[in-house]
């Protein structure tokens, strides 16, 4: 019996933690059935005891940490075997808690300069090194010519005037004993770049700057700060250029060696100029950051390069040339006609450019940009290119497979999307000139992300970002952060309820109640608001059933579904689940009154959209399917006949989905449940466009926005929206892993797991593993001619409600089981 894995919130490596009293998890490593019956917790010489099988997101047991406190935890569990041993330490380490700890003040580096640098001497004896960093922009910090850490386009995209995060670095190894020298290479980004469809930038601010304490920590704790003022200096580097949608400039002959290293000529290097910021705003990261995570070789044809799979990050190049030589870069998803097709890509140019000084070999990768491609075509004397994979840095935690490698092939273009799009936050695309937090496509394709990655720290990140943009009255942005201003506020049904989804979610994947508590007045607050606009449940633009298959290319919100049958559906979805959280959090009054507020939604809806029969206005595959697995329908007989009708709409569609945005996700499972489960299977192997399969058999290596982004002849869709990475449609994947292989959720953070497989579609196998917060768990089934084998593993102190075919429940205890 072994404790392992303890977190510090959901951070793998509680470094630089944002708050005082981080709750504490803990996975426990044992052979066969085994329940946690109390636990035992170390820190600071303290032992704290507590009789309970609780062993995810427990309370800080000790008081709070201060600013800066670094800590060792252990702890150790009791269960039928007695105490375990204690588990290996595990170190949990604050940040900067207060705005108070900040001495530093942001510098700019002034118009058309980015570099900035300053030298301090160290004394001997250094027992320790923190280095606490941000910028208005994007960064990269050196200390004496080393680079410090990993992260890529740090601190990322937040609402910068309510949230922004720091970063904070172990830099204690890369100090020298008597003079040193701090550097910094600051980018426009998101915050001063241009971002957003209307060509103008996001209007956060007019320039950079740099926030950074280096703190030199001696024996006895006598602490020295190395921080920004007035005696940085600033000059320009070989940047010429950087942004989000158009690429980087990059002049070699431009760069000044030895510019973050002690000693180095700052003749012509001007004072910083000092930048006035509310430091209340600097809040710590919840997840990982983005990092480069993958490296991979392409196949050259002429100046084409093709990766194998369509991916985001940058190039990586050697090149060998005479001074001033250029090296230009371009990057498509798709190839139309041979050529790289950047017509998707609209206004962003997607273009490197680096220019060489010469004199033998030459390694580059842009710093401050980021494209979307497989394709590229390098021009000039490259004489190697690599593609570095960059994404936000989550562990994966779950896997799918099964017998068909087109579905297999499904499964995993899911999840290059989903890595492309979790650059920072969570994004619709990561081509083109967008590129924005759409909050519907996050709200359908949250439970996949929670099964595939570990994504609860980021999304914790980007909950609060969509708190803060929420306006007074409740009423959301549609894209989050907002880069697209008031317009973008609006009562959009399906967008603005993952305001009430996300944090559900999170709750349902991940057992994190602390989730609802933080933003359960920003879930009330949107239902409210929706309440408030009465029966018409709109105000403004309603997206409908985004990209129904059946909408005119230049009109995707005209489907076959009724856009205020959508807002009434969704409101009666929302007032539920914030009925629920309140019922979880103790809230008894809240929960009461949005309770009766969804009973009484529930009502109307099935007064002006149902009839006796089942019928649903508009008769749409989508109006059916929110209808059922909404919970819309009162009766027995109007759910089957509804169901019943759903199958026939599909049926008489070829077994070719008729749904949009909204409709996709839900589509097999209202037909599982209503008794149409080979129907379900007929539309997921279907290879007819629209289908999740057609696009694999046109090689997609990730999930396209539109079901015909690829025409069959090889031909892009001449839609102006047609990017080839878009993660909302890939949201069957979460059916693929509870149903096709049975593993599922029967309580919050899977502390009792549903292994309910439903074979089907000419499936012989299939199988999932998912590393729960409990440790890991897997099923998978196989057809032995006309005999069924099931097996699954449920992780230590959680239990698993297994429902075969053709068997009545069964409940059964931690372990290996096979039936």
């Amino acid at each position: 019996m072994r404790v392992s894995r303890i977190r510090a919130e959901h951070l793998d490596e509680p470094f630089g933690i944002g708050v005082p009293d981080p709750r504490l998890s803990w996975a426990t490593e044992v052979e066969g059935p085994w329940r946690q019956t109390a636990y035992e917790v170390e820190a600071r010489g303290e032992r704290v005891a507590v009789e309970s099988d609780a062993s995810v997101l427990v309370p800080w047991p000790f008081a709070p940490l201060a600013s800066r406190e670094r800590v060792t935890v252990r702890v150790r569990v009791r269960g039928g075997h007695g105490w375990s041993a204690w588990s290996d330490p595990q170190v949990v380490e604050a940040g900067l808690l207060s705005a108070r700890d900040w001495s530093a003040r942001f510098v700019a580096p002034g118009a058309g300069r980015d570099l900035l640098r300053c030298e301090f001497d160290a004394r001997p004896g250094l027992t320790r090194a923190r280095l606490y960093v941000t910028a208005l922009g994007v960064y990269e910090v050196e200390l004496n010519g080393e680079r410090v850490g990993a992260d890529v386009l740090a601190p990322g995209w937040t609402s910068y005037g309510h949230r922004l995060r720091y970063q904070t670095f172990d830099v204690t190894d890369l100090l020298a004993e008597g003079r040193n020298a701090i550097g910094a290479m600051l980018g426009e980004g998101w915050y001063k770049g241009r971002i957003g469809f209307a060509g103008g930038k996001a209007g956060y601010g007019d320039t950079v700057a740099l926030l950074a304490q280096l703190e030199l920590v001696h024996p006895g704790g006598e602490v020295e700060r190395v921080v920004t003022g007035a005696d940085w200096l600033a000059a320009s580097g070989p940047i010429t250029f950087s942004g989000i949608y158009d690429g980087e400039v990059h002049d070699a002959r431009r760069e000044r060696d030895g510019w973050s290293k002690p000693g180095h000529d700052t003749e012509g290097w001007a004072p910083a100029e000092l930048v006035e910021r509310d430091l209340a705003t600097l809040t710590a990261p919840t997840g990982p950051a983005v990092r480069r995570v993958e490296t991979l070789a392409g196949e050259r044809d002429g100046v084409i390069v093709d990766f194998g799979q369509n991916l985001v990050g940058r190039l990586r190049i050697t090149a060998e040339g005479r001074a001033g030589e250029r090296v230009v870069l371009r990057h498509a998803e798709v190839l139309e006609n041979g050529e790289l097709c950047t017509r998707p890509l609209r206004t962003a140019a997607s273009v490197d450019t680096y220019t060489l000084r010469g004199g033998g070999q030459e390694t580059w990768e842009p710093r401050f940009t980021f494209h979307g491609f497989r394709y590229a075509s390098v021009e000039g004397p490259v004489t190697d290119v690599r593609a570095a994979v960059c994404h936000t840095d989550m562990a994966r935690t779950g896997w799918f497979e099964c017998s068909d490698p087109l579905l297999n092939r499904l499964h995993e273009n899911v999840v290059w999307s989903m890595r492309g799009n979790f650059l920072d936050l969570p994004t619709d695309c990561p081509q083109r000139d967008e590129r924005l937090g759409w909050t519907g496509d996050l709200q359908v394709f949250a439970p996949t992300a929670a099964f595939l990655y570990d994504c609860a720290g980021p999304l914790t990140s980007w909950l609060a970002d969509l708190a803060a943009e929420q306006a007074e009255d409740g009423a959301l942005p549609v894209v989050v952060p907002n880069a697209l201003g008031p317009k973008a506020v609006f009562a959009a049904a399906g967008w603005c309820d993952a305001a009430v989804i996300v944090p559900w979610t999170l709750y349902e994947r991940y057992g994190d109640a602390g989730i609802l508590q933080t933003r359960f007045d920003s879930m009330r607050r949107w239902v409210d608001h929706v309440a408030a606009l009465g029966e018409d449940y709109t105000n403004g633009y309603q997206f409908g059933d985004w990209l129904d298959p059946s909408a005119p290319p230049d009109r995707p919100g005209d489907g076959r579904t009724p856009k205020r049958l959508v807002a009434a559906a969704y409101h009666v979805r929302s007032a539920d689940l914030v009925a629920m959280a309140a019922d979880v959090l103790g809230r008894d009054a809240e929960q009461d009154r949005f309770a009766t507020m969804a009973a009484r939604a529930r009502e109307a809806f099935v007064q002006e959209f149902v009839t006796e029969e089942g019928r649903i206005l508009g008769d749409s595959a989508t109006g059916y399917a929110l209808a059922i697995r909404f919970g819309l329908l009162p009766t027995r007989g109007q759910r089957d006949r509804a169901g019943a009708r759903l199958a026939a709409l599909v049926e008489r569609e070829g077994h070719r989905i008729p749904t949009g945005f909204l409709g996709t996700p839900l589509l097999c499972d209202a037909l599982a449940d209503t008794g149409h489960l080979d129907t379900a299977y007929r539309l997921l192997t279907q290879r007819e466009c629209p289908s999740w399969l057609y696009p694999v058999t046109m090689g997609a290596t990730t999930v396209w926005e539109r079901w015909d982004s690829m025409l069959p002849d090889g031909s892009v869709n001449p839609g102006e929206m047609t990017s080839f990475n878009h993660y909302a449609l890939g949201a069957v994947a979460d059916w693929m892993h509870r149903t096709v292989a049975g593993l599922a959720p029967a309580a919050p953070g899977y502390r009792r797991l549903a292994v309910a497989p439903r074979p089907g579609g000419g499936l012989t196998w299939a199988r999932a593993r998912l590393r729960t917060p409990y440790g890991m768990a897997e099923t998978g089934w196989s057809l032995d001619g006309g005999r069924l084998v099931v097996e699954a593993v449920v992780p230590p102190n959680t239990t698993a409600l297994v429902t075969l075919p053709g068997r009545a429940p069964v409940e059964v205890g931690s372990g290996h089981h096979r039936w």
